[in-house]
């Protein structure tokens, strides 16, 4: 526990000092939501909607900064340490793989956390924002997308020789999620084709889980998009632990 502690504050320390994830992780979705806010405020969502735009819009939102950091921020880091070496000097250390990549999982947790609350405030504040299903049941929903998209970063990062080949497949993943799975986008407005296209996405079966808690909507809507989830954990996972490569 000595060893995790210390590990932990000393790369909290570094991972702060940095500017990327205060733009992308924190600052982002808050000039998002604020853009969607003033375009579309508390208009409703649709005709016969009891819901606005900006509380369907809301959970695709909060999503922004788990993208930045698990599909971006964590492969990196992970990769980056691996190109510098700094892995195979860890490797000599009591600092296990599964111990590495929990404390790497939990920096990026601390600002998906942060960005949910600053946007939450704003939202409150500024458009009322009414979050009409079980509070529990969206925070449970929160950090089941935030796990299995870390995940995935974690499996990328753990594999991935150098920053460069981390970069291209976190890029190949990053922007296509972000751009088409309604978080920046609305699943909504595009076309039939493409929504049939975009499921595919697993971050669009996560936002859909999202939103159905926000709008109080049946959990039995949204059965698929959590088994999907759990599955996409437990597999990206094993495999990061499994593969991890310290040099």
């Amino acid at each position: 526990m000595k060893a995790f502690n210390t590990f932990l504050t000393t790369e909290l320390k570094l991972s702060f000092r940095g500017i990327d994830m205060f733009i992308f992780a924190i600052c982002m979705p808050v000039i998002i939501l604020v853009l969607i806010g003033i375009i579309n405020g508390n208009k409703v969502a649709f005709e016969g909607a009891n819901y606005t735009f900006l509380e369907q819009s809301f959970g695709a939102i909060s999503t922004i900064a788990i993208c930045a950091g698990g599909l971006m921020g964590l492969p990196l880091v992970l990769a980056g340490y691996r190109e510098q070496k700094i892995l195979k000097r860890l490797k000599v250390t009591p600092i296990s793989p599964i111990l590495l990549l929990a404390v790497q999982l939990i920096i990026y947790m601390i600002y998906s956390i942060i960005s949910l609350v600053l946007i939450f405030i704003v939202a409150k504040l500024f458009w009322n924002l009414n979050i009409k299903g079980n509070i529990l049941q969206f925070l449970g929903a929160y950090f089941l997308v935030m796990l299995s998209m870390f995940s995935i970063g974690l499996m990328v990062g753990g594999i991935a020789k150098n920053s460069k080949s981390a970069g291209s497949i976190a890029s190949i993943l990053y922007f296509p999620m972000l751009i088409f799975s309604g978080a920046t986008l609305p699943y909504e407005v595009m076309p039939g084709l493409m929504q049939k296209i975009v499921d595919l996405l697993p971050l669009t079966q996560g936002i859909k889980t999202l939103k159905a808690s926000v709008l109080g909507l049946s959990i039995d809507n949204v059965i698929f998009p959590i088994i999907l989830m759990i599955l996409l954990f437990v597999v990206c996972s094993t495999i990061s632990i499994k593969f991890f490569k310290w040099e």
